[in-house]
């Protein structure tokens, strides 16, 4: 099996409600964002896929929250902007572009901080 892995990041207000403590305050950070995809086999040319592809499509995604209020942005007018959230939103839309190729997407990490990240990998088979 075979993964590939880009980096972006983005920058972003939130504040997640009924939590308690600082974090239900308007606050921001500058995300980090690694996206992975895996696939069994390789193209024509020995790529799973191009790197420039992987970052167009992640940034394709992150367009829709850089310098955003995120709580007043689809879908997360009715869910917390949670960093847990955040990455599902990014593997949904990645996995959306992916599946067309042939690829799957095994994971998006969303660091919001250099000590606190989260990662999604699809629902539990």
């Amino acid at each position: 099996m075979y993964e590939v892995t880009v980096k972006k990041s983005f920058a972003a207000a939130h504040l997640l409600k009924d939590i308690g403590g600082k974090c239900e305050e308007l606050h921001g950070h500058n995300f980090v964002v690694e996206v992975s995809v895996t696939a069994a086999e390789l193209n024509q040319e020995g790529l799973l896929i191009d790197f420039r592809t992987l970052k167009k499509w992640t940034d394709e995604i992150l367009v829709k929250l850089d310098h955003k209020h995120l709580n007043n942005t689809p879908p997360f007018k009715n869910m917390n902007p949670s960093s847990e959230n955040i990455a599902r939103f990014i593997y949904d839309g990645i996995t959306e572009k992916a599946s067309r190729e042939r690829i799957a997407v095994s994971r998006v990490t969303v660091w919001e901080s250099d000590n606190a990240r989260v990662s999604y990998s699809g629902t539990a088979q």
